[in-house]
C-alpha cells in the first residue's frame, strides 16, 4: 500500500513527470527537426525504427492529460519544453506556435492548481545545432542561454521551478561514449567535451534566469548506486570509477566546482582547453537539487582501456528494463547528496518509477500491482532518509503516461496511465488510482 500524504512532512510535494519529445508529437506545431529524428531514422538505432512524430499526441490532448494529473491529487507537474519547438533551427526566429503551446500548457496547469516545474532540455537537440557539432561545440552554451531567455521571457512568470538540463550523464556519456542515445557516438574526445559543455550550458542558463529575476532554480542529475560485485580491491576500484563518472562528475561540478579525480584520469586528456576556468560559472548557485533514481549497478573490473569496468547482472528482482529494484540506493543517495553536495538545500526526487510489461485493458481497468509495490518501497526509502535528517521536499513519479522510451521505442511502459498507441486512449492504471487515494487531502 502506498503511504498516505499525511505520513510526510507538512508541505511535501507530490508530482509526476514527462518530457516533450516522449509525449508531445514532434510532427505537430511547426517544431524543427532534432537529432532524435535523425537517430531514429538510422536503421538499427531504435526498436522498430519508432520515432516521436506522434508519440502520445499531448500537443493536442494536453487538457485531458492535465485533468488526469490533477485527478491524481498531485501538486506539481514536471514537464519539459522542446528546444526545436521554440527555435526550429536552434537559433534565430522563434516559432510562434511553439511558444503559444507552452503558454497554453502552463496556463492550464495554473488553472488546475498544479505547480509548473519546467525542464528546459530533455535531449531533443535541434538538428541544425547538431550539424555544428552539438554538445561537442563550446558555442552551445551560448545557444542554450539564448533559448533559455526566449522561453523564460514568455512563460517564466508562471513556472514554479526551472532546471536547465535533465540528466546530463545521458546527454554526455550515454550519447557520446556508449552511443545508445542520439547522436549515437562512441568517441572519448566527444564525450569529455560534451560532459563539460552540458555543464557550462547549465551554468549559463542559471545565470540568464537569475538575470531575468527568476527564482527556485535547480539542477537535475540521474544517479545509479554503484556496488562492487565482490570483496576484491579491483571490484571496489571499478565501482568507485563508475560512481565518479556517473554520479560525482555532475554533482561535484555544480555544487563543489570540481570534477572527481577518478573520472579525470580518463577524460582530462580530451577536455577542451581552459576548462578549469569555467568551473565558477558551472557552479553558479542553485536553489535546490533534483535526483532521478531508478536502480543500482554491480561493477567488476574489466581488461582493456579506461574506464576498465563491466556491469554484472545482479540477483535482485528487476523491472521490464532489466534494472534491479533497490530502494535502499535512493535512501543512501539522499543522505550522501545532502552530506557531500547540496549541504542543506531542498532535495527533490525528480524522477522515480518502473517499466512493466503491457497489461491489457479489461473492463476499463489496467492492473499493475508491481508498480504500486515499487513506488511503496521507494517512498518508504524517502521516509527513512527524512527521518535521518535529509531535507527532502518532494517526489515526482516517472511517468504520467506510457510514452516513447527513446531507443527502446514504445514497448517499455513507465506510465501511471496506460496509452493505447493506436487509438491514443488513456486508461488510468491501478497504480494511478492507488496514488490518488493516498494523496487525497481529506484523509
Amino acid at each position: 500500500m502506498l503511504p498516505a500524504r499525511a505520513q510526510f512532512p507538512e508541505g511535501f510535494l507530490f508530482g509526476t513527470a514527462t518530457s516533450a519529445y516522449q509525449i508531445e508529437g514532434h510532427a505537430f506545431g511547426g517544431a524543427g527537426r532534432t537529432h532524435w529524428d535523425d537517430f531514429a531514422d538510422t536503421p538499427g538505432n531504435v526498436v522498430r525504427a519508432e520515432t516521436g512524430a506522434r508519440a502520445c499526441d499531448h500537443y493536442h490532448r494536453w487538457p485531458e492529460d492535465l485533468d488526469l494529473i490533477a485527478g491524481a491529487n498531485l501538486d506539481a507537474y514536471r514537464f519539459s519544453a522542446s528546444w526545436a519547438r521554440v527555435l526550429p533551427e536552434g537559433r534565430g526566429t522563434p516559432n510562434p506556435e511553439g511558444l503559444d503551446f507552452y503558454d497554453r500548457l502552463v496556463d492550464g496547469m495554473v488553472e488546475r492548481g498544479l505547480k509548473p516545474a519546467l525542464t528546459l532540455y530533455h535531449w531533443e537537440l535541434p538538428s541544425a545545432l547538431a550539424d555544428l557539432g552539438g554538445w561537442r561545440n563550446r558555442d552551445i552554451a551560448g545557444w542554450f542561454a539564448d533559448y533559455t531567455e526566449v522561453l523564460m521571457r514568455r512563460i517564466g512568470d508562471r513556472v514554479w521551478s526551472a532546471a536547465p538540463i535533465n540528466e546530463p550523464w545521458c546527454v554526455g556519456w550515454l550519447s557520446h561514449f556508449m552511443g545508445i542515445h542520439a547522436p549515437g557516438l562512441r568517441d572519448i574526445r566527444a564525450t569529455a567535451r560534451a560532459m563539460h559543455h552540458v555543464l557550462l550550458a547549465h551554468g549559463r542558463a542559471i545565470e540568464v534566469m537569475r538575470g531575468l529575476g527568476h527564482r527556485n532554480l535547480g539542477a537535475v542529475c540521474n544517479l545509479e548506486w554503484a556496488d562492487p560485485v565482490d570483496d576484491s580491491p579491483e571490484a571496489a576500484a571499478a565501482a568507485a570509477r563508475y560512481d565518479a563518472i556517473y554520479n560525482r562528475w555532475f554533482l561535484g561540478a555544480i555544487f563543489r566546482k570540481e570534477y572527481p579525480a577518478l573520472a579525470l584520469e580518463g577524460l582530462e586528456p580530451h577536455m577542451p582547453p581552459g576548462w578549469q576556468d569555467d568551473m565558477d560559472l558551472i557552479g553558479t548557485p542553485v536553489d535546490w537539487c533534483g535526483l532521478n533514481y531508478y536502480t543500482r549497478k554491480n561493477l567488476a573490473p574489466a581488461p582493456g582501456p579506461w574506464p576498465q569496468y563491466a556491469e554484472i547482472d545482479g540477483p535482485l528482482p528487476k523491472t521490464q528494463m532489466g534494472w534491479e529494484i533497490y530502494p535502499e540506493g535512493l535512501e543512501k543517495f539522499l543522505l550522501r547528496t545532502q552530506a557531500e553536495y547540496s549541504r542543506g538545500l531542498p532535495i527533490y526526487i525528480t524522477e522515480n518509477g518502473m517499466a512493466s510489461a503491457e497489461v491489457p485493458v479489461v473492463d476499463g481497468m489496467v492492473d499493475d500491482p508491481e508498480r504500486i509495490d515499487y513506488l511503496s518501497q521507494h517512498l518508504a526509502a524517502v521516509q527513512r532518509a527524512i527521518a535521518q535528517g535529509a531535507n527532502v521536499q518532494g517526489y515526482f513519479c516517472w511517468s504520467m503516461l506510457d510514452n516513447y522510451e527513446w531507443s527502446l521505442g514504445y514497448e517499455k511502459r513507465f506510465g501511471l496511465v496506460h496509452v493505447d498507441f493506436d487509438s491514443l486512449k488513456r486508461t488510468p492504471k491501478s497504480s494511478y488510482l492507488a496514488l490518488a487515494r493516498a494523496l487525497a487531502r481529506n484523509g
